[in-house]
């Protein structure tokens, strides 16, 4: 009697990373091909980030990686302009082989705590920066994924 055994072969998707990167906590979500749909994946502390990622993109198949870049009301550098411009420039050095990109953060912060209100979470979950970050993240991705830059990279 021979046994009939399923293999199922999971292949690996191309994915978008989403980091919006801060002194303390670093948020994180991510999109999948064909659809693009923003998702958060985590909030790790800053000092973890490097080792985060190096395991995070062992086992997955990220093609890109958006960076949340802090801008003032006019477009003008913040104060941490500077920190966010060395990580891009580290991270950019470490991954060669994945395109990564600053994208206009403004307003995310504030945008992800007015979610979080809507949604009905008590105060005190509503106040976790840990969650703030990671839905900063995916505003920062979802955004990314609407825009006339996005739409132009996805055709070629």
């Amino acid at each position: 009697m021979t046994k009939n055994v399923l293999k199922i072969k999971f292949c690996k998707v191309n994915q978008i990373l989403s980091i919006d990167y801060g002194l303390k906590r670093t948020g994180l979500a991510y999109a999948e091909e064909p659809l693009f749909i923003a998702l958060s994946l985590s909030t790790v502390n800053t000092n973890e980030i490097f080792s985060y990622l190096s395991n995070y993109l062992k086992s997955n198949d990220v093609v890109k990686i958006i960076i949340g870049e802090p801008k003032s009301l006019d477009g003008s550098f913040t104060d941490s302009s500077k920190l966010i411009y060395n990580f891009h420039r580290k991270i950019t050095k470490m991954y060669s082989g994945i395109k990564v990109e600053l994208y206009d953060e403004r307003f995310t912060s504030k945008i992800a705590k007015q979610v979080l209100f809507s949604s009905g979470l008590k105060k005190n979950k509503r106040k976790n920066k840990k969650t703030v970050d990671k839905i900063s993240a995916v505003i920062i991705l979802q955004d990314y994924l609407k825009s006339e830059s996005f739409s132009k990279s996805s055709k070629t």
